[in-house]
């Protein structure tokens, strides 16, 4: 499939909307009202630091809605005004945060049902409408959406559709993808249905592996099962490894994405020497903007003599785990929850940890004065944040502020 004809064809249809609807001004005023925080901004105007009673709270200088998102949510709002009375479908979650998910349905706008692990699209209509999230969906499912003659509504991320763009640019010159992501996030499934050939890499220590194998062969049936879920049709890494480009999920981290790419340039350049490099490697920067600026306000925050961190967002976005990854490693007492509701009191806090498992950790936070550091990731609107801010003071000073 001419996947690249597809999209242009799809863009060009009546059918097709990726820039709402003539409603922005009415729902930026209902998305205030809904998401956004005064004393999220009294904290952000006192220079990120708020002190109340024992309590000093810490925010990172880049934290909660991206502009992808916030226009992905917006667009979404637009589309229940613009068609009242139709039946709305959404592919995925429209961003990874449980109150806004939650709201979106109550506007019903409807999930596609799955169905052992197959979304079942016998469900829509004919004119109905569908909305794409702020992830993207795949390029099979544009195709059977379109063959319907539904009504689409596009709110895929600008910074997510380079990396698709990223990928056609390989294929156009039949390099394999690698892309840096999680292949069964939503993204990555997106953009790896635009590639050719393509090899998705989780961390630097499988992207080590395939450099290896690159360098001096190895167990092809190895290879094959390890990367069994996350590779192309007849992917064949005895041929598919001799040109390859870099490609990433959006929300991973950006030092790690940037070392992938150090390491096969390093790889190519060792195997086919400097005048061949241009012939077997292609890079393109397509880190996002506000997953990067939201990493470094991080690593800045936890240079800070910090008590504990919380980190806000919902507990399947990738960002968010990123962020809650640095923490980590710093060593800081971290607790990723995604609503204020993971706190169960001073002495009890229900938080997902990196491996994915949800515990419960007692005695979370300390006696006496305290420096709390605050993130939230891409997803989460400030409301959640101070929702949780307000809790922490209640607890330490019985006043909600």
């Amino acid at each position: 499939m001419d996947t690249k004809a597809f999209k242009r064809s799809l863009q060009h249809s009546e059918n097709y909307n990726r820039k709402g609807f003539g409603n922005q001004a009415e729902v930026a005023t209902q998305l205030q009202s809904e998401y956004q925080s005064n004393l999220i901004q009294e904290i952000r105007d006192r220079d990120y630091i708020l002190q109340r009673g024992s309590v000093t709270i810490r925010l990172a200088q880049a934290f909660g809605f991206c502009w992808g998102v916030e226009r992905a949510v917006a667009i979404a709002y637009e589309t229940r005004q613009h068609f009242p009375t139709e039946r709305i479908w959404i592919t995925n979650e429209i961003i990874h945060n449980p109150s806004v998910n939650q709201r979106i349905q109550e506007m019903e706008v409807e999930f596609i049902p799955v169905e052992t692990n197959q979304k079942d699209f016998s469900v829509v209509a004919t004119g109905d409408v569908v909305i794409l999230p702020a992830f993207g969906a795949s390029v099979q499912e544009m195709q059977i959406l379109h063959n319907k003659g539904c009504k689409i509504v596009d709110t895929t991320c600008p910074w997510v559709s380079k990396v698709w763009n990223t990928v056609e640019k390989h294929k156009k010159v039949d390099y394999t993808s690698i892309i840096h992501g999680k292949y069964k996030h939503e993204e990555t499934v997106a953009t790896s249905s635009f590639a050719g050939k393509y090899l998705i890499v989780l961390n630097l220590q499988e992207a080590e592996y395939v450099a290896k194998y690159i360098l001096n062969g190895g167990n092809r049936e190895e290879f094959l099962a390890k990367f069994a879920k996350a590779c192309s049709a007849g992917f064949d890494p005895d041929q598919d490894l001799e040109r390859v480009g870099i490609a990433n999920q959006t929300t991973m981290l950006k030092g790690e994405t940037e070392q992938i790419g150090k390491l096969f340039e390093h790889t190519m350049l060792q195997k086919y020497g400097p005048t061949e490099l241009n012939q077997h490697f292609q890079s393109f920067n397509t880190i996002c903007d506000a997953t990067q600026e939201r990493q470094d306000a991080m690593l800045e925050l936890v240079q800070q003599n910090l008590d504990l961190m919380i980190v806000i967002g919902g507990f399947n976005s990738s960002n968010t785990t990123q962020l809650q990854q640095i923490a980590f490693d710093r060593g800081i007492p971290s607790y990723h929850i995604d609503t204020v509701e993971r706190i169960k009191s001073g002495h009890s806090i229900e938080h997902r940890q990196l491996n994915g498992q949800l515990v419960i950790t007692e005695n979370w936070l300390p006696i006496g004065e305290i420096i709390v550091g605050i993130t939230s990731g891409a997803s989460t609107p400030d409301k959640v944040v101070e929702d949780i801010i307000k809790k922490i003071f209640d607890l330490k000073t019985g006043s909600i502020v």
